[in-house]
């Protein structure tokens, strides 16, 4: 389905965003890299999805065989507003079905499947795709897309981000795998966090660093300050930053260990001019110590230590513990031992529980620990 940025495109006609071949591929190599059995003999489901125009159904279609998996299913919302944008121009899908009304507008979503060899070659790919209309529009929380939820394995795609929380929700409550697209800042959300600290849910192993670049229509209106790459591989796109994957299927990338010097000689020689020379500032609303930068942890230093949100692209659940999040929501959601354990101590300045140095309050800190 198309993602809604949240950036300038989010305020525009245009809201079409999708995910390339390459950055799939790129991910999902990952994980078979670390477990090459990750998907066989399992129920893949798709279920913000159409191979018409989304890259997810065919990358996973023509590696059905390779990968060994059981059966492919993806779902596509209802297309009547695709149609409107496709200025009525019917797919190929819809010309195809045997009860085809060019006059008719389709209210219904889709449902593709893949499970055997129809068309006679000899292998399984993605022209034996099998397809037919759902009862209703493909909404993931429909009682007809939850019982393929229930049926599958891992789910894998790209819901909208402003539906994140919701469909994380929906993930959860059926215990299921999963690899999901999402915004960077998702990471803070009281509904994801805990999940991140119980090591129930870890980002991918792609780097988000530098974006992403997702496919966009042609008439795609660029914003006047954008910078980056127009085209890609003769693909119009546009980058959108601080997007990740998130999953709880495990990579090689999520245990290796950081490199990290001692105290003394972050101090000695980090290229950070607010850490070389000085001693490291301790909260004054937590019993911790700030570390500005990810590169700047100290491998010595056996407290409680308030790191940047990009901590978590970094970590590895047998070098550090993560306690919690010094953030706005802190002092709602936090558990009670939790707030007792970090000694916090409500200041006005925090608003809501952020991480106070000289008075003046820290975005985003995530509040961690060497283990032992």
């Amino acid at each position: 389905m198309p993602i809604p940025t949240m950036t300038n495109a989010q305020n525009s006609k245009n809201d079409e965003f999708y995910t390339q071949y390459h950055d799939i591929e790129k991910e999902v190599s990952a994980y078979l890299e670390f477990n090459p059995d990750v998907f066989k003999n399992k129920t893949v489901l798709l279920p913000c999805d159409d191979p018409e125009w989304s890259n997810f159904t065919k990358y996973f279609a023509q590696n059905f065989e390779r990968f060994g998996i059981k059966k492919l299913i993806s779902t596509s919302y209802a297309p009547a507003s695709k149609l409107y944008k496709l200025k009525n121009q019917p797919t190929l899908f819809e010309t195809s079905h045997p009860n085809f009304d060019r006059d008719k507008t389709i209210q219904n979503g889709k449902i593709f499947s893949l499970t055997r060899d129809i068309s006679g070659d000899g292998k399984i790919d993605i022209n034996d795709l099998e397809w037919e209309y759902l009862e209703g529009d493909g909404d993931f929380s429909s009682k007809e897309i939850k019982k393929l939820r229930d049926e599958s394995d891992i789910i894998v795609t790209n819901p909208p981000f402003s539906l994140f929380r919701d469909f994380l929700a929906w993930i959860v409550e059926a215990n299921k795998q999963f690899l999901l697209i999402g915004n960077l800042n998702a990471i803070a959300y009281k509904e994801l966090f805990p999940l991140i600290q119980e090591d129930r849910l870890w980002l991918g192993a792609t780097n988000f660093n530098k974006g992403m670049y997702f496919q966009v229509p042609d008439d795609f209106v660029y914003s006047s300050s954008y910078k980056f790459d127009r085209e890609q591989n003769g693909v119009k796109v546009n980058r959108v930053p601080g997007v990740c994957w998130f999953t709880n299927i495990d990579h090689g990338r999520r245990h290796q260990p950081l490199p990290l010097m001692t105290m003394a000689d972050n101090i000695k020689f980090s290229r950070h001019k607010d850490i070389k020379g000085k001693e490291y500032q301790k909260y004054e609303n937590y019993d911790a110590i700030e570390i500005p930068w990810v590169d700047s942890i100290p491998s010595d230093y056996d407290g409680v230590m308030g790191v940047p949100i990009t901590f978590i692209d970094k970590y590895s659940p047998e070098q550090f513990e993560i306690i919690w999040q010094a953030s706005g929501n802190t002092r709602a959601s936090a558990p009670k031992k939790i707030l007792e354990r970090l000694k916090y101590k409500q200041l006005k300045e925090d608003r809501g529980g952020g991480a106070v140095v000289n008075g003046k309050r820290k975005f985003g800190r995530i509040l961690i620990k060497h283990r032992k």
